[in-house]
This record gives structure tokens, C-alpha cells and sequence, in this order.
């Protein structure tokens, strides 16, 4: 049986094309998660890996969707071919049932890992050049330094401003 996992890293993200593609790629069950691909829990992926038995295959759509880390796609695959288990990546077009699909697996993993840290290195110096330019991260302050001085002018109270001002209605 070929049991499916989708996971996207917000979540504000879809994972409809993931699991369309999955569907049609002949997935009796699929699991999903909606975490970060730092984080070392997905409860999807666990969920996934227990219900795999021997002669099952785990399919993805794309390799990155099980971790950006190589040593933790190839101890999850070596534990996948343990318990008799092969494992596909539609997208990379990988499947380690086989000697050249587990070459393969391990090659893409490694690139994988790559594009992560390249990403990472490349928004680290994008944030640092930005603050050298006295740029800052985050929303717009709402209370402006001319509000606040109005605010003063007019000797209102913290007490007074937060009995008449109401909350933020953005969660």
C-alpha cells in the first residue's frame, strides 16, 4: 500500500497540491503536518510511520517535505529500508526500493541540505545589509513619536488611555 505525507512549513500554507498529487499517485492514506522543517516533531509524519508496514511505501512529494537535514532524511530512510519499507519522492523522482534510487536519494538530500543553508546565509546577510542601511525588521509603530507627544500635551493617563482605547483586534 502506498501511504502518503504532505507538510508545508506555516500555517497559512496549502497543502492541497501535495495531496492531490499524492492522491493521484495512488496513496490509499495520507498524513500531513503544518510545521516548520526545523522542528524535529511532525505528529503526521509519526502517524504515517507507524501505520507503515513491511512492502508499504512512504511517498512524498518532494524530499524536503521530511526535513532539511541529511543526516536526519538518511537515518529516517536507513530506518525505512529496515523495516522493509521503500520510500518515493514524486517531484525528485526518487524511490530507494532501488540501488540507483537510493544513490540518488542520498544525493538529493545532500543538495537539499545545501539550498536550506544557502537560503539561510543569503536572508542573514539580506537582514544585516538592510540594518547597516538603519533599516528595521517588523510592523510600522502605530504610536508615532507626535502621537505620543500629543499624549503628553494633553497629560492623559496610561490608566486613561487603556480604559478608552481599545485592544488590537488582530490576534
Amino acid at each position: 500500500m502506498l501511504i502518503g505525507y504532505a507538510r508545508v512549513s506555516r500555517q497559512d500554507q496549502n497543502l492541497d497540491l501535495q495531496i492531490k498529487t499524492l492522491a493521484k499517485a495512488g496513496c490509499k492514506k495520507v498524513f500531513d503536518d503544518k510545521l516548520s522543517g526545523t522542528r524535529a516533531e511532525w505528529s503526521g509524519l509519526a502517524t504515517a510511520l507507524t501505520m507503515l508496514r513491511e512492502s508499504d511505501t512512504l511517498v512524498v512529494w518532494k524530499l524536503d517535505r521530511l526535513g532539511r537535514s541529511v543526516k536526519n532524511l538518511v537515518d529516517l530512510a536507513g530506518e525505512l529500508r529496515r523495516q522493509g519499507v521503500p520510500f518515493k519522492s514524486l517531484t525528485d523522482s526518487i524511490d530507494t526500493g532501488t540501488a540507483s534510487g537510493r544513490f540518488f536519494f542520498h544525493v538529493m538530500a545532500s543538495l537539499a541540505e545545501m539550498e536550506r543553508e544557502l537560503i539561510v546565509e543569503r536572508t542573514c546577510a539580506g537582514l544585516e545589509a538592510a540594518r547597516r542601511l538603519g533599516r528595521k525588521g517588523g510592523r510600522r509603530r502605530q504610536m508615532t513619536d507626535s502621537k505620543i507627544e500629543s499624549a503628553k500635551n494633553l497629560d492623559v493617563s496610561v490608566p486613561t488611555l487603556y480604559r478608552w482605547i481599545p485592544a488590537s483586534s488582530q490576534p
